[in-house]
This record gives structure tokens, sequence and C-alpha cells, in this order.
């Protein structure tokens, strides 16, 4: 009812829950730093200026959106959430964190698969000033952040967490 996918949409985020490396302008496996049989966690291939490093989150199957997604991966979804901002508190040494998700065209959904976004903030980093000037990051550069990141999962989230991509 409320989808808004093109005909013959090839989704990015199942190639990636699928194994597939996209293009270098895109994501990659290495960028993953967490994937288990229901969600996966990567670090996101755009990057704002001040707010490098941010993490995405989504179902490995294929939900456009929050009306399509299934109860059951909610509490999912967002103790991961929690545990991914912790790692960005401590790793990254934000001073907080920010989550947002979005919705169908007018609530600025551009890419069809649901996933909800974790970004390091900082004091006066000007977030929400600069949404319109997302960049690319380099592999190189996200590997940096999936580093820490998987790190911090494996040393951190104990065994409820069963399946980190290295």
């Amino acid at each position: 009812m409320y989808n808004h996918r093109p005909e013959n949409y090839h989704c990015p985020l199942c190639q990636l829950a699928s194994g597939v490396d996209l293009d270098q302008d895109h994501s990659l496996q290495s960028d993953l730093v967490y994937k288990d049989e229901l969600i996966m966690a990567f670090i996101a291939r755009d990057k704002w200026p001040n707010n490098p490093g941010h993490v995405l989150i989504a179902p490995v199957g294929h939900y456009e959106n929050i009306y399509d997604l299934p109860d059951t991966l909610i509490p999912k979804i967002h103790s991961l959430e929690k545990l991914i901002a912790l790692g960005i508190k401590q790793e990254y040494r934000s001073d907080g964190v920010s989550s947002r998700q979005h919705n169908e065209p007018d609530g600025g959904q551009d890419v069809w698969h649901y996933h909800l976004a974790v970004f390091p903030r900082y004091k006066n980093d000007e977030l929400y000033l600069n949404i319109y000037k997302r960049q690319r990051s380099e592999p190189k550069e996200r590997a940096q952040y999936a580093e820490k990141l998987r790190r911090y999962l494996s040393d951190k989230a104990g065994p409820h967490i069963s399946s980190l991509h290295r």
C-alpha cells in the first residue's frame, strides 16, 4: 500500500545482505560491522562533513519501509541500535548520537529497503544544517570505522551477538 519501489528495482541492501560487494562507490562486505540471519549493520557509503562513519542498520530480508517491517524485527533492530550507539560513543569519542529513519519519498526515503541510520554527533557539528552536503566516502575511510565498531561489538556485546563479520 505504501510502497514506492520502481519496477525492476535492484535493491543495493539486498545485494549487500546476500554477500555481494557493490561497486567501489557503494557498500562493500568490508563495511559490515554486524550480520546475522535477520539484521545487519554497516558503515554507510555517504558521509557528512562533521559526522563521518555513521552506521545503517537494516533487515537482511527485503522490507521497503517501517510499514512493511515485521514487529518481531523491531526489538532486534533497536537492541543493535543501542549497542552501535554505545560503540560510537566509545570508539569515535562522540559527544552524542542521533538516530533517524525515513519512509516514502516525501518522508525523505531514497533507498527502497528499510534502514535506520545512527550518527555520531559532536558539539556544534551542524548535522541538520549540512543535510544536503553529503559526500561519498572511500572504502579505506569506511574500513577504519568498521574495524573500531567490530572490535567494540566483539569486546562488549556479549554472547547474544553470535555472528560478527571480520
